[in-house]
């Protein structure tokens, strides 16, 4: 908190940056605005629902600085940038963003908002360093939606591969080094994200449907499901990935060239698991490279499920009851900075880890961290709360029925 303080104008919003965070750690069931007032000790939610919307700090400034502490911690040669999106389930039609779309999180098409994320991951462990909301065309051509949700008028719409292209520039810019970026189908079938980099000299190990074309040679262009029909069983190599929940990831793996005249060196790479089912991986890389670095690139991504699910489960990702643009971004890097505490706590003290005991996880560090740092309850304190929630909740109960009343056509005699 002390790093990110000079984004504040004023010390009130800092200290409340700082309750929110050590709030968001906190073991209450739901992570907004209510309950993490009362975990916090503050007599109301005002101060962290002024937080969200209006006071005077730059959120995109933690961001940069939020990168820089992450990437400074895990730093490591072997570090990959991982893009991926997520969902988040919502009701009505005025959050930031929202519409009938596909939801991952939900494995089908939900009301809900979608973001993009970049996780910074290496062998030390692995974050969040960045984000972007999708913005639909459904919102950016109903200029009127826009500014009631406080989206910028500047704001074009942006393919998803667009925005994972846009945190890539920024990481770049601020002197994140990395050899390689893996993505999902999503964003392994855009060539301009490929392009882009190609221009910035970074590997890249991305997903690809089967029915995918690639130019395997000077002038055949072929699918890369038909493509694997060529391999004879002489072309598979047995290699694990990485580990994973249960051990070591092994899959059978075929390496096939790409023709391109372009720089560097371009492949198809193949994997297979024991089932027969196929993923396939368009591979770039300015140098020559093995395949095990591909393979592990490859096998990487995983990473970023994980730490959606940590973020979620751990920190509250996704439990904000925010609707407009900026409280969305407020809200989402205080629970990515939360999440890198958590992280890099854990990583300085995984040194007292032996062969007797697991590594410390993300999860038993929070849980530590809130017993540790228990105070005894506040029993006056809890009952004041309690009394406000009931006060609240009749009074939105009230307000709704009136609503409803109004909205009702009124009955003809």
């Amino acid at each position: 908190m002390g790093r990110i303080a000079v984004r504040f104008t004023r010390v009130e919003p800092r200290l409340v940056a700082r309750d929110f965070v050590r709030a968001l750690m906190a073991g209450v069931d739901r992570k907004n605005c209510w309950q993490l007032a009362e975990a916090a000790g503050h007599e109301r939610p005002s101060r962290m629902q002024r937080l969200l919307r209006e006071a005077v700090w730059d959120a995109e400034a933690v961001a940069a600085d939020l990168r820089s502490v992450v990437v400074g911690g895990l730093a490591h040669p072997d570090a990959v940038l991982v893009v991926d999106e997520t969902g988040f389930l919502k009701k009505g039609l005025r959050s930031v963003g929202v519409q009938r779309q596909y939801c991952g999180t939900a494995g089908r098409i939900e009301n809900s908002q979608v973001a993009v994320f970049l996780a910074y991951a290496s062998p030390h462990g692995r974050a969040l360093v960045d984000r972007r909301l999708y913005v639909p065309k459904s919102w950016t051509a109903d200029p009127d939606r826009c500014r009631q949700a406080g989206i910028p008028v500047d704001l074009e719409f942006a393919t998803k591969p667009a925005l994972a292209v846009q945190m890539i520039d920024a990481a770049v810019a601020a002197g994140v080094q990395v050899g390689f970026v893996t993505a999902d189908e999503a964003y392994g079938r855009d060539p301009a994200l490929r392009q882009r980099l190609r221009e910035l000299g970074i590997g890249y190990v991305l997903a690809v449907a089967r029915n995918h074309y690639a130019q395997v040679t000077t002038v055949v262009r072929e699918r890369v499901d038909v493509t694997e029909s060529w391999l004879s069983e002489l072309a598979w190599q047995r290699r694990s990935c990485g580990p994973g929940s249960k051990g070591e990831r092994f899959y059978d793996w075929a390496w096939v060239g790409v023709h391109d005249d372009g720089p560097g060196l371009h492949s198809l790479l193949i994997r297979r698991n024991s089932d027969g089912d196929l993923a396939f991986y368009r591979c770039w890389t300015p140098r020559p490279a093995p395949l095990r670095t591909l393979v592990r690139v490859a096998g990487s991504r995983w990473t970023v499920e994980e730490t959606f699910q940590i973020a979620k489960g751990q920190v509250g990702l996704d439990q904000y009851q925010c609707r407009n643009w900026t409280s969305w971004h407020r809200f989402t890097i205080l629970a990515m900075l939360a999440l890198a505490v958590l992280t890099l706590t854990t990583l300085a003290v995984a040194s007292t880890t032996t062969s007797e005991m697991v590594a410390l996880t993300v999860a038993e560090t929070r849980r530590l961290i809130n017993a540790l740092y228990h105070r005894p309850p506040d029993i006056a304190h809890l009952l004041r709360w309690s009394y406000w929630r009931r006060r609240h909740q009749a009074l939105a109960r009230t307000s709704h029925y009136r609503r409803r009343e109004l909205q009702q056509p009124s009955s003809q005699t």
